[in-house]
C-alpha cells in the first residue's frame, strides 16, 4: 500500500518553500469539550501535524483507511502520530511517538486505485494514555494538552517573535519568493506558541526535530526551538542561494561566449569568410570534448584550436593546425581493449595457430594469469629470436587474438630515420608522428600487441639512430610518457604489450638489448616439421589452391623426403613452397577433368618438384685427410662446414682462404699454434713449421664466414693434413680453443645439432660447458645422434679418427 503522506496539488507553495503546505486557520477551530477521549490512530510517515494547520494526506495502508472511515462514521476526529521509522510498512503501536495532534476529516476522496484522499485540520496536541484496538485498525485513549493562550508577550518573546518574523523573511528573499502576503499572516500574529506552530509547519527540517517542538508546550521554550532552526535554515538558504549565483554565473559567461560567436559568424559572413569552415570548428570542439584527453593534452588541443579559429582557412598554418587536431582526436587516449583472461581458452587459442614453442607459450600465459590477479600490471616487452620462417611473427598474431587485442605490425628492417620513430616537428606541411603513434592510432586501442619486424636490422646515418629513439618506446619505465616530436605531449604505451622480432642479437646495441625479454626459437626437428606440415601447411596450401583435404594424399615418407632432399632449413617457409607446389600441380591435373584423390609418392615426387635440390651423395662416406666438418650457427640456422688443410713443402706460410672474417682467421693461428706446440705428442714432424706450407679454405668462398665455433675443427683438419690421417666422415664438432687447449663454450647448439642431423651425421663433439643445451632438443632429435661433450682439444682424438 501506499505511504500517508500529505499532498495539496492546489496549493501554490509554501511561505517556506516547500512545494505542498500546510494551510493557516485561525478562528473556527473546535471547542475541547467536543472531542472524544478516544478515537482511531492515524499513522503518518514523513511529517508532523502542527495545531491550526489544515493539509491533504493520501491514505493507503489498509489499516489506515479503516481508521479514517471509522471517524468519518462517529466524530470525524482522529489522532494522527508520526512513525519513529518512516522505512516501516505496518508500524506497531511502539513504532509511534506517544505525542501527536487531534485532527477532524474534513473532506474525503475516494481514488480509483483505492486509496483515500483526505483533507485533516489540527485542533489540539494530545498524549496517548493507552492504546487499543477496533474492527481493523488502532485506537488510543488521549489525554489533550493544553496550552496557555498569551495575548501580551514579555520583552523577550516579543524580541524572540520579531526574531523569528525576521528570519523568516530573510529565507523567503533567499529563495526568491514573494513575502509580502506571507509576512502579513506571520505579522497577525502574535501568541508565541501559535507562532511558533505556524513557522515551524512550514520549515523543512527532519522529523525528529519537529517532533520535538510538537512536543514542548512551553511557549517560550518552543519558540526558541523554533529560532534554532531558523538559523540553520538561513545558512542553508544562503549556501544555497551562492551556488546557485555562481551556476548563473557561468551561465551567463556561457550566454556571452555564445552571442560573441555569433557575432564574429555575422562578421565573417560581411567579409566573404562565413562558409562550411564554423560548422567543422564546431564539430572539432565537440570532438575534442568527446575524445577523453589527458588535462595537459586537453591544454594544448584548446591552445590550438583558438589559434585555428584566429587563421584564415587558406592558409598553410591553419593546415597543419587542423592536421594535428585531427591526429589528437583520433587517437585512443583511454579507449582499452578488454584482455581475455581465460587461461584455458587463451591455450587453446595458442595451441590451435602454433606446435610446440612451448616456452613462448607458458611465458603468454604466465602474462595473462598475473595481469588477472593485477590489472594494472604493464605491458611486457619481448624479443623473439630465431632464424627466418620459424613463426615469430605469425606467433605475435597468435598472442593477439589469445589475449582478444588489436594487432599492430612495423618492420624496423633498413630503417635509418630517427623521425620514424619520434615523428617529425610540426614546422612545415606534411609533417607526422612517427610510425608508433601511426599504429596506435590504426590500432584503435591503448593496449594493442605491437609487433616491431626486424629490429636486428636498424641502419643509422646522418639523420640521427632510430635504434636510440628506441629506448624510450621499449622502456617500462619511460614510455607511459612517450613524447612523439609531431603531438608534443605525452602519450601512455606503458598497456602496449610490444614484440620484436630478430634473427640475431649480435647487431642489436646492447642497452636497447637490455631493455627487452629475449625468447629464442630455434629450428624445427624434421619430425615437427611433419606435425606441422599436417596441421597447417597441407590444409593451408590445399584450400589455396582449390582442393580439398581429400583430394591430396601424402605420406610422412613423402613429407621427410621432401624436407630432406628439397628444403634442408631451419624454418617452413622453403617447405610450404614445395608442398604449394605440388598442390598447384595436382590442382591442374583435378581442373584437366581427372578424378581425385591425388596420391603423392617417393616415386612422383622427382616429376612433381623436379630434381633433388640437396642430394644425400653431398655426404661423403669417407673424407680425405686435412678435411673435417664442423657446425657453424647463421642467421638462417645450422649449417654443417667442410673445412680442408692442404700441406705443401714451403718455408712455414700460413695461407687461409674461402672470405674468412677476423674471428676466424684468429682461430686458424691459434691452432696452428696448438699443433706446433704439441707436435710430438701428435706424431708431427717438429720442423713443419720451417719446410712446411699450409693452406686453409673453407668451401663455399663467396658466403663471408666468421666466429669462434670453428676452433677445434680447425684443429682437427690441421693435424689430419699433417699426419696424413683421414677423419670421420660421421662426425662433426663446434667449440673454441684456447692456446692451452681448452674448449669453450659457442651458440646455436640446437640449431647446429638440427643442421648435423639433417645431413646424416650421427656423431658430434660440443664444449662440456654446453651440455646443458642439450635439454632444449627433442628426445627424438636425441636418439638420431650421439653428443660427446669434451672439456680440452686433447679428448677429441679418441673420437675424430676414421674407423
Amino acid at each position: 500500500m501506499s505511504d500517508e503522506r500529505h499532498f495539496n496539488p492546489d496549493a501554490p507553495g509554501s511561505p517556506m518553500g516547500q512545494d505542498h503546505g500546510p494551510l493557516p486557520v485561525q478562528d473556527d477551530t473546535p471547542r475541547d469539550e467536543d472531542i472524544p477521549s478516544s478515537m482511531p490512530v492515524l499513522p503518518v510517515r514523513d511529517i508532523v501535524v502542527f495545531n491550526y494547520m489544515i493539509l491533504p494526506l493520501f491514505v493507503g495502508r489498509e489499516k489506515s483507511i479503516q481508521a479514517v472511515e471509522a471517524a468519518l462514521n462517529s466524530t470525524r476526529y482522529l489522532l494522527v502520530l508520526t512513525q519513529k521509522d518512516e522505512k516501516v510498512d505496518e508500524p506497531d503501536t511502539g513504532d509511534l511517538y506517544d505525542v501527536g495532534t487531534v485532527c477532524m476529516v474534513m473532506r474525503m476522496l475516494k481514488m480509483p486505485d483505492g486509496r483515500l484522499k483526505v483533507l485533516v485540520q489540527g485542533v489540539s496536541r494530545a498524549r496517548v494514555s493507552e492504546f487499543g484496538e477496533a474492527e481493523g485498525h488502532t485506537t488510543a485513549e488521549v489525554e489533550l494538552i493544553q496550552e496557555t493562550e498569551i495575548t501580551e508577550p514579555t520583552l523577550e518573546q516579543e524580541a524572540m517573535m520579531r526574531a523569528a518574523r525576521e528570519q523568516s523573511e530573510q529565507i523567503l528573499s533567499l529563495r526568491g519568493i514573494s513575502a509580502s502576503d506571507i509576512m502579513s499572516i506571520l505579522q497577525s500574529v502574535n501568541d508565541p506558541g501559535r507562532l511558533s506552530d505556524l513557522i515551524a509547519s512550514n520549515l523543512r527540517i527532519q522529523v525528529a526535530s519537529a517532533q520535538q517542538i510538537l512536543e514542548c508546550i512551553e511557549p517560550t521554550k518552543r519558540l526558541k526551538l523554533v529560532n534554532e532552526q531558523l538559523v540553520k535554515e538561513v545558512e542553508v538558504a544562503s549556501m544555497q542561494a551562492k551556488i546557485q549565483n555562481m551556476a548563473r554565473e557561468g551561465m551567463d559567461k556561457a550566454q556571452k561566449d555564445f552571442f560573441l560567436r555569433e557575432q564574429m559568424k555575422a562578421i565573417r559572413k560581411e567579409l566573404g569568410e562565413a562558409g562550411e569552415e564554423s560548422d567543422e570548428m564546431e564539430e572539432l570542439a565537440q570532438a575534442l570534448k568527446k575524445a577523453g584527453l589527458p588535462k595537459e593534452v586537453k591544454k594544448e588541443a584548446d591552445k590550438q584550436l583558438k589559434r585555428l579559429t584566429s587563421m584564415h582557412p587558406d592558409s598553410s598554418e591553419a593546415t597543419v593546425a587542423r592536421t594535428y587536431l585531427d591526429w589528437i582526436v583520433e587517437l585512443p587516449w583511454k579507449k582499452l581493449s578488454r584482455d581475455r583472461l581465460d587461461i584455458k581458452e587463451a591455450k587453446k587459442i595458442l595451441d590451435q595457430d602454433h606446435y610446440d614453442l612451448e616456452k613462448v607459450k607458458n611465458r603468454i600465459l604466465e602474462y595473462l594469469s598475473v595481469r588477472k590477479l593485477n590489472p594494472k600490471m604493464k605491458g611486457p616487452i619481448l624479443c623473439f629470436v630465431g632464424p627466418p620462417g620459424v613463426g615469430k611473427t605469425s606467433l605475435g598474431r597468435s598472442i593477439a587474438r589469445a589475449l582478444g587485442r588489436k594487432f599492430h605490425r612495423i618492420s624496423l628492417g633498413g630503417m635509418r630515420d630517427e623521425a620514424e620513430i619520434r615523428g617529425h616537428r610540426r614546422t612545415y606541411i606534411g609533417s607526422m608522428p612517427g610510425r608508433i603513434v601511426q599504429g596506435i592510432k590504426q590500432a584503435g586501442t591503448r593496449n594493442p600487441v605491437f609487433m616491431l619486424d626486424e629490429i636486428d636490422k636498424v641502419g643509422a646515418d646522418f639523420r640521427g639512430d632510430p635504434s636510440s629513439a628506441l629506448l624510450e618506446v621499449l622502456d617500462p619505465e619511460q614510455n607511459h610518457s612517450f613524447s612523439d616530436h609531431y603531438l608534443n605531449v605525452p602519450f601512455d604505451l606503458s598497456k602496449v604489450m610490444f614484440i620484436c622480432t630478430a634473427n640475431m642479437l649480435d647487431t642489436i646495441p646492447p642497452a636497447l638489448l637490455d631493455r627487452m625479454e629475449t625468447i629464442r626459437l630455434p629450428g624445427y626437428t624434421e619430425q615437427e616439421k611433419i606435425k606441422i606440415a599436417r596441421r597447417y601447411l597441407i590444409p593451408r596450401q590445399t584450400e589455396e589452391n582449390g582442393l580439398k583435404m581429400e583430394d591430396v594424399l601424402m605420406s610422412d615418407k613423402v613429407l621427410s623426403r621432401i624436407i630432406r632432399e628439397y628444403t634442408r632449413e631451419a624454418g617452413l617457409r622453403n617447405l610450404e613452397r614445395e608442398i604449394g607446389s605440388v598442390c598447384r600441380k595436382l590442382a591442374r591435373r583435378k581442373a584437366e577433368g581427372e578424378e581425385g584423390p591425388f596420391r603423392v609418392t617417393v616415386q612422383s615426387l622427382r616429376k612433381l618438384l623436379g630434381v633433388s635440390h640437396h642430394l644425400d651423395d653431398e655426404k661423403e662416406k669417407e673424407l680425405p685427410p686435412g678435411v673435417a666438418l664442423g657446425l657453424a650457427w647463421t642467421p638462417y640456422g645450422g649449417e654443417v662446414l667442410h673445412i680442408e688443410a692442404s700441406t705443401m713443402t714451403g718455408k712455414g706460410k700460413l695461407t687461409l682462404t674461402g672470405k674468412l672474417g677476423d674471428v676466424m682467421k684468429e682461430s686458424a693461428q691459434a691452432a696452428l699454434s696448438y699443433a706446433r706446440g704439441r707436435a710430438d705428442d701428435l706424431d708431427i714432424d717438429p720442423e713443419f713449421g720451417e719446410k712446411t706450407d699450409i693452406h686453409i679454405h673453407v668451401p663455399a668462398g663467396a658466403t663471408p664466414k666468421d666466429g669462434p665455433s670453428a676452433g677445434i675443427t680447425l684443429v682437427a683438419s690441421l693435424v689430419s693434413a699433417l699426419t696424413n690421417k683421414p677423419l670421420n666422415a660421421d662426425l662433426a664438432m663446434t667449440g673454441e680453443i684456447t692456446l692451452r687447449g681448452r674448449v669453450l663454450p659457442v651458440g646455436g647448439i640446437k640449431e647446429k645439432i638440427l643442421a648435423a642431423v639433417a645431413h646424416g651425421l650421427t656423431e658430434a663433439l660440443i664444449p662440456e660447458q654446453n651440455a646443458k643445451d642439450l635439454h632444449d632438443i627433442p628426445a627424438e632429435l636425441r636418439r638420431k645422434i650421439h653428443v660427446t661433450p669434451i672439456r680440452h682439444i686433447d679428448e677429441i682424438w679418441e673420437h675424430v679418427w676414421n674407423k
